[in-house]
């Protein structure tokens, strides 16, 4: 009899698809729905209604491995150190129609699900990868998002069309900051000639600019990290944090600022619309004792600007235990949510981006709401009625944000499998640790190395999110998902 293979990768896809059923999403495509897709064709046309921008320099930057490219962008300068940005989006919407097979299976889940042992995309990847993705080298649809910005980072002036675009330069997060950092060669695109070079420079300068001034409205600077699994063929090896660097932060900047402009384009024209919202912290009264534990002082009502000033002030005084600190801040400050707004609605903003008028448009291949607000926006353009109305948002809102949530649970259950898989052999080790989630359900904490996340069964009185404390692991179960520690002494 032959030994059983090791542990890894297709454990963990088996937990992972079960976990799908179980949060009520779907882990296939139905037959319809991939045949729709390998029918379907590259919808390329430049037309009156399509600015043809092929003659940009657009590039990508994304993970190493990534093919469902949702974004390109490119700069210009103008006179007066004005910087003309311009943020394509894959025109998914030219693709997928509403109420096809595709788009069915979509709208179930509403958004890909990323975990440790396989993806589960929300579009066939005759979709994703090819046809509504902007690969190296291809013509597409798209739609752009272009910005005048300020010196001093504000957007003074947006508007939104169809574009054709071609990406340039795919290029990945970690070689683009070693070399914008000065701790790496210049990735081939950017050696191979001097305008990419030029591009990325120019894009770190404004997006630099534009967080800084979000920065100076409150939004909050967090330092937060995800474990990634790290397989040794399809053993898994070891779990490692997924750390910010310069070209994500890039990336996020600019996409922050995309989707504001999206936002307002919408309610210039009079569109209901899908904004994504955090609220008021839940815990703002945790969050004023951690900082009174620092020495800092934060006022009683939640304040955006108060509480980032005491992160800046943190990070600068003791920047080892910043990620510790913004993991609990992260952790006491709630989940972000989708809600319809109304023309003329004055709703909820972003507490963490202090932005008030906030929507997703960037990503419509990976995640639904993006892929509705770029009908509205489709149907503004042609000066169309609005496909949805307020009441049909406030239902997409309520399903988005509960299978947003469905999917984070999927993920983190094979996360905490893997955790498992990973740790049993270390049981009666001992570990520092942070304190991540304290309520009656149970003390939740996690151990930086390796990078996993636990339940405190024995000696949890008396702790709380953001407490440091010594333990001990005693138990893993990987079909559940359970890596259980004791309090040490």
């Amino acid at each position: 009899m032959s030994p059983s293979p090791p542990a890894g990768r297709a454990e963990l896809r088996t937990i992972a698809r079960r976990a799908m059923a179980e949060r009520g999403l779907l882990p296939d495509f139905s037959p319809g729905a991939l045949a729709q897709a390998e029918a379907l064709g590259a919808r390329v046309e430049a037309g009156p209604a399509v600015r043809d921008l092929r003659d940009l320099a657009w590039v990508s930057i994304d993970n190493d491995d990534t093919r469902d490219l949702d974004q390109l962008s490119v700069a210009e300068r103008l006179a007066g150190g004005t910087v003309r940005l311009l943020v394509a989006v894959a025109d998914v919407a030219a693709t997928v129609d509403a109420g096809s097979a595709i788009d069915e299976h979509a709208r179930a889940n509403t958004t890909s699900v990323y975990t440790a042992a396989e993806i589960f995309p929300m579009l066939p990847e005759r979709l994703s990868t090819d046809l509504t993705s902007l690969g190296e080298s291809q013509d597409r649809l798209a739609i752009v998002v272009e910005m005048a910005v300020s010196p001093d980072g504000a957007v003074a002036e947006s508007q939104v069309f169809r574009g054709l675009v071609r990406n340039e330069a795919k290029l990945a997060y970690d070689s683009v900051a070693a070399w914008l950092d000065g701790k790496g060669p210049p990735p081939p695109a950017v050696a191979s000639g001097p305008e990419v070079a030029d591009q990325l420079r120019l894009q770190a300068g404004v997006a630099r600019a534009m967080k800084d001034l979000r920065h100076h409205r409150g939004a909050l600077t967090l330092e937060t990290t995800e474990p990634r699994a790290v397989f040794d063929g399809d053993v898994l090896s070891d779990l490692r944090p997924d750390e910010k660097n310069t070209a994500k932060e890039l990336i996020e900047d600019i996409m922050i600022a995309a989707n504001v402009a999206t936002a307002r384009f919408l309610e210039s024209h009079g569109f209901p619309s899908l904004r994504r919202v955090l609220r008021s912290p839940e815990r703002w009264e945790r969050i004023v004792v951690l900082a009174a534990g620092l020495g800092e002082r934060l006022p009683a009502e939640p304040s955006a600007p108060a509480l980032q000033a005491l992160l800046e002030r943190r990070r600068e005084a003791d920047p080892a235990r910043f990620a510790d600190l913004s993991l609990s801040v992260v952790k006491l400050l709630g989940k972000g949510e989708y809600a319809a707004e109304r023309p003329g609605q004055q709703g909820d903003g972003h507490f963490g981006l202090a932005v008030q008028g906030y929507t997703h448009s960037t990503a419509p291949n990976r995640r639904y709401p993006d892929l509705v607000t770029q009908r509205l926006v489709t149907a503004a353009l042609a000066s169309s009625p609005s496909p949805l109305t307020a009441e049909d948002l406030d239902a997409l809102a309520r399903h988005c944000t509960q299978q947003e949530d469905n999917a984070a649970k999927v993920e983190r259950q094979v996360r905490k499998s893997a955790a498992a898989l990973l740790l049993a052999p270390r049981v009666g080790q001992r570990f520092d640790a942070i304190v991540t989630g304290a309520s009656p359900k149970g003390t939740w904490v996690r151990v930086l190395h390796p990078a996993v996340e636990g339940r405190v069964v024995r000696g949890e009185h008396g702790l709380d999110v953001g407490d440091r404390v010594r333990v001990e692991l005693v138990h893993t179960d990987v079909e559940r998902g359970y890596v259980d520690f004791a309090r040490s002494p």
